[in-house]
C-alpha cells in the first residue's frame, strides 16, 4: 500500500509542475477580392499552415502553442496601401522585425490588379511568398523573447 501512496505523490508533483500553455498569436493579413486572393498570398497561406504545424511540436517545450488568426482586407483598403497585404505579425510584432528583414514591393497579379505587392528580404534574398522556414524562425524568436519576459 505504501507504494501506491508514493505513486500518488509522484503524480501530484508532476501535475503541480505541469506548464501552463500560453498562446503565441500569429496574425496574417491579406487581400480578398470576390472571394479570391493572389498566388503570392495563397502561397504564403500554405507556407503559414506548414509553419504552424511545425510550431506545434517546436513550441510545446517552451510552453507555447501557435494560434493563427487570419484577417482579410478589402479592395479599397488594399488600393490605399497595397503593402498591407501578405503581412504577418507574431506576438504583436511584425515578421520583418523578428527577422531583421526589410519590406519591398514587386508587381503582382490576379486579385491585386496592377499593384506592387509586399515582398520580404532577408540577407539580400527577396521572397514574394513567405516560406515556412522564415515564419518558424520568427516564431521561435518571439517565443524566446516572451519566455524571457516572464
Amino acid at each position: 500500500m505504501a507504494g501506491g501512496v508514493e505513486q500518488k505523490r509522484s503524480d501530484t508533483v508532476k501535475i503541480a509542475k505541469a506548464r501552463v500553455i500560453k498562446p503565441l498569436t500569429i496574425v496574417r493579413q491579406r487581400l480578398v477580392k470576390d472571394g479570391q486572393t493572389c498566388d503570392r498570398c495563397g502561397g504564403t497561406q500554405l507556407e503559414l499552415q506548414k509553419a504552424v504545424d511545425r510550431l506545434q511540436d517546436a513550441l510545446a517545450p517552451l510552453g507555447f502553442e501557435p494560434r493563427l488568426e487570419t484577417q482579410q482586407i478589402d479592395e479599397p483598403t488594399f488600393n490605399a496601401s497595397p503593402l498591407e497585404s501578405n503581412r504577418i505579425w507574431i506576438a504583436g510584432v511584425s515578421l520583418e522585425d523578428w527577422l531583421g528583414a526589410s519590406v519591398g514591393a514587386s508587381r503582382c497579379c490576379a486579385a491585386c490588379g496592377d499593384s506592387d505587392c509586399r515582398t520580404v528580404s532577408v540577407n539580400d534574398v527577396t521572397f514574394e511568398t513567405i516560406p515556412a522556414a522564415l515564419i518558424v524562425k520568427a516564431a521561435l524568436a518571439a517565443a524566446a523573447h516572451e519566455q524571457a519576459r516572464h
